[in-house]
This record gives C-alpha cells, sequence and structure tokens, in this order.
C-alpha cells in the first residue's frame, strides 16, 4: 500500500505563540478541538489526544518542538497496533507574516485508503477552521455537530 499525505494552509490573525497555545495547551485545545492534547511538548516526549472521560484516541511521540514555529508528531490510533507500528506523521509549521500567522499543517506518512487517512482529509478541516476562529473571534464553531462523512 502507498503513503499519502494531507496538506492544509491557513491563515489567522494572531500571534505564532496563541497558535502554538491553541495546539498544546490542554485547555485551550479543548475550547475548539473538543478532546485535550497532553504533553510536556519536549523532543522524544509523549503526547496524547484525551476525550473529558480519559481515553486516548491517539498517540505519538514529539520528534521536534521548537516553540512557537514548528512542532512535528507521530501520530497513531492508541488502540491500534497495526496504525502504532507505522505511525503518520504531523508537521506544524507555524510563521507570522505581517500582522497574521501563516500555519502550514502537513500530516503525511499515511496509508493510502486507511480509515486514518479518510478521517484525517474530513478531520484537520473541521479542527484547524474551529481554531482560526476560536483565535479570531474568541468563539470556536460548531464544527463537531456533524459526525464526519456527513
Amino acid at each position: 500500500m502507498s503513503n499519502t499525505e494531507f496538506v492544509y494552509t491557513t491563515y489567522i490573525k494572531t500571534t505564532p505563540e496563541k497558535v502554538w497555545s491553541a495546539i498544546t495547551t490542554p485547555e485551550f485545545c479543548k475550547q475548539y478541538w473538543i478532546n485535550t492534547n497532553v504533553s510536556d511538548w519536549k523532543k522524544g516526549s509523549k503526547w496524547e489526544h484525551v476525550t473529558d472521560e480519559g481515553k486516548v484516541m491517539v498517540t505519538g511521540e514529539v520528534l521536534e518542538s521548537d516553540p512557537p514555529n514548528r512542532l512535528v508528531l507521530t501520530w497513531a490510533w492508541a488502540e491500534d497496533p497495526v496504525d502504532s507500528a507505522a505511525p503518520s506523521r504531523v508537521t506544524f509549521d507555524i510563521e507570522a507574516i505581517d500582522n497574521m500567522v501563516r500555519l502550514n499543517v502537513l500530516h503525511d506518512k499515511l496509508q493510502a485508503g486507511s480509515v486514518m487517512a479518510s478521517k484525517i482529509a474530513q478531520g484537520w478541516p473541521r479542527v484547524l477552521s474551529s481554531m482560526k476562529s476560536m483565535l479570531e473571534t474568541g468563539k470556536a464553531l460548531d464544527t463537531w455537530a456533524l459526525k464526519c462523512g456527513d
């Protein structure tokens, strides 16, 4: 099976520090993503995407951490040993441009046609649009009112 990638770029009227915080601070993350991202965000550390009930949905390792400019993570379903053996990778590149931020998200090393690739293609636009709204207006979008695939 071949690999595929998903690329998403958005411009947000905010600062790199606030985008970094939106991704890495559990309380902030929960406001636009429903779940939280938990780690100390140091290279080599474990990170987890966790529900309110404490269930780990996605897990991985911090490959690069350069606050507030770049964060690279491995990404795998927590309960799928096959996915965990060959995790995909997410790269957040955060760049200040004038009075805004260009956020590039690259999710690569995905198995073409996999459930993960399908969910990512629908999930990232929702997550990043909600984050953008949260950072610019103080209110997240209700992007999770519909299930992925609707």
